[in-house]
């Protein structure tokens, strides 16, 4: 009897702990509905990414990509990458690493190299070197070594974001909600995954002209740098640092090559630096065909390299101009891949002529918990090193409770062409913008490198100049130079400008001789004074 009595108690007491829970359990899933619904969960509950599959997920495998989802593993977050090469009109497709590693800055450089190697060997007999007349090149060799070199690197970059703990997923990614996107690799299998926090790292590729033929017949940059053959005599289509870099080594290798620019050289950096690069690939064999445009392409006999023949017509005139090249590189800017990536989905406000996206100062797009970098952004530099630190930075901002931000502004630069163009700061035409031409003054001067006096080339046509601001102790707010090994020189510069240098500290400073580099701590010459800038010697 009291045992009847006892398990009819418990049987109560259970039944009363189960409608309790149910009760609870219903009230629980209104309150994470409705917190859901106003996107305040995480914030009242502080649960995190427990609502989500991951912390962050990082859209693009770049520069910016990899150094924002690294960062942020290490500070103990979940992370995900994803990345797709879409191939290029040609086939052309490569690895884990973005633009800079695979048709960009690294086989740009390496290319560069082999045409300053060219230069070089010319310069060695005038200094005792004696060797046949028979020199050649052979292009196979030359793209088999950068490649191998970049497919080393493709190997690290997976490797390192395994041991760092991110889940790197080759698929195209596209929003499908805020916090949703759908993942489709290459043989069309679709998954689906969720963030808190996501960052667009998607970069840009190559523009083609819109013109009969140039999705047929012409390559970009993307397919140069991998082409399986010498591309002959070639007609570069554009005047940005693209087309200059690509037109000046394949000069130095010997090629006959034609720049086709519409208007000015290198939009966006110092005209006048820009004009004297020009002048230089001039003096280099590059010819120029200024303001004119291209109107058609025709393939006039296939092969490896076949014919083409270019139609263009005068941007000032009725004149048209008609040529047969091997090759024709279009290198006419680029797009930002963020078209087709489902950003209208997400809110995600984009400029509709450029497909650039807007950002804040903490590179937060429109819809707060998606933020953007690299060269996607709008009005920021297109730069490897900006995006990497852009990306480090804010992954520091978003888990680690920092505060520094990407400095925009101060950014050393180098554009290789054959006669290197390094920068940092304010181009002249912006500062005199920003300061008034009367706030500003600017000290110049050329010279001529030691090394290229013994060869007895390019005297003089090295140049130098600060933009110094009158109203604020003359720090240098610009620093350009066109020289031998630009970037090196422009390097410790930018680090010295981020201090905030003044042109009597540049003065004080104790010059390395025989450098290039020293004409900074020498300049006395002002553009104002319209003196003498021509140096003599040592």
């Amino acid at each position: 009897m009291i045992q009847g009595r006892t398990v009819g108690f418990i049987l109560k007491c259970v039944s009363f702990t189960l409608k309790y829970l149910t009760c609870q359990h219903v009230i629980e899933n209104v309150c994470v509905r409705d917190f859901k619904q106003h996107g305040d969960l995480q914030k009242l509950l502080g649960e995190g990414s427990k609502a989500y599959d991951y912390d962050l997920i990082v859209i693009g495998g770049g520069s910016g990509g990899l150094a924002c989802s690294k960062e942020a593993a290490a500070l103990g977050k979940k992370v995900m990458v994803l990345d797709y090469v879409v191939p290029t009109p040609k086939g052309t497709t490569w690895g884990l690493g973005g633009t800079c590693v695979n048709v960009g800055c690294i086989p740009k450089k390496l290319m560069h190299q082999t045409a300053l190697l060219g230069t070089a060997m010319e310069d060695a007999r005038k200094f005792g070197w004696e060797f046949t007349d028979q020199v050649t090149h052979n292009w196979e060799t030359m793209r088999t070594a950068v490649n191998n070199y970049i497919g080393s690197l493709n190997w690290g970059y997976r490797v390192s974001l395994r041991d760092k703990n991110v889940n790197y997923v080759n698929a195209y990614a596209e929003f499908v909600e805020p916090h949703k996107i759908k993942a489709t690799n290459k043989r069309g299998k679709e998954m689906f995954y969720t963030a808190a926090k996501f960052v667009l790292a998607t970069g840009e590729r190559p523009r083609y002209l819109g013109i009969p033929g140039d999705k047929e017949y012409c390559i970009t940059s993307d397919d140069l740098f991998s082409l399986p053959y010498c591309p002959g005599k070639t007609l570069v289509v554009g005047a940005s640092y693209v087309a200059l870099e690509c037109g000046g080594f394949l000069a130095g290798l010997g090629l006959d090559v034609t720049v086709m620019v519409r208007s000015i050289l290198l939009r966006g950096f110092d005209q006048d630096m820009a004009n004297r690069a020009g002048d230089c690939m001039e003096t280099h064999g590059v010819k120029f065909l200024r303001k004119f445009v291209p109107t058609k392409i025709e393939q006039l006999e296939a092969g490896t390299p076949g014919r083409l023949k270019v139609t263009a017509k005068s941007t000032e005139s009725d004149a048209i101009f008609e040529g047969e090249y091997n090759t024709v590189l279009i290198a006419v800017g680029r797009d930002a891949c963020t078209g087709k990536i489902g950003l209208d989905k997400a809110g995600v406000k984009v400029n509709a002529k450029n497909g650039k996206i807007p950002v804040n100062d903490e590179e937060q797009t429109s819809v707060p918990h998606i933020y953007a970098i690299g060269d996607i952004l709008e009005g920021k530099w297109e730069l490897t090193p900006v995006a990497i630190q852009a990306g480090k930075l804010l992954a520091r901002r978003l888990f680690a409770g920092a505060s520094l931000k990407c400095d925009y502004v101060n950014v050393p630069t180098t554009v290789f062409t054959p006669m290197e163009y390094g920068s940092c700061g304010y181009p002249e035409e912006k500062a005199v913008e920003l300061y008034g031409q009367e706030n500003l003054e600017i000290y110049h001067s050329l010279f001529w490198p030691l090394e290229f006096t013994v060869p007895g080339r390019d005297n003089n046509r090295c140049y130098a100049k600060i933009i110094c601001n009158k109203l604020d102790n003359e720090r240098v707010i610009g620093f350009h130079y066109l020289g031998p090994n630009a970037g090196e020189v422009t390097q410790g510069f930018g680090a010295a400008m981020k201090c905030g240098i003044t042109k009597d500290q540049l003065d004080n400073t104790i010059g390395i001789h025989p450098t290039c580099a020293e004409i900074f701590t020498t300049m006395e010459v002002t553009k104002s004074s319209d003196g003498d800038i021509t140096q003599s010697g040592c």
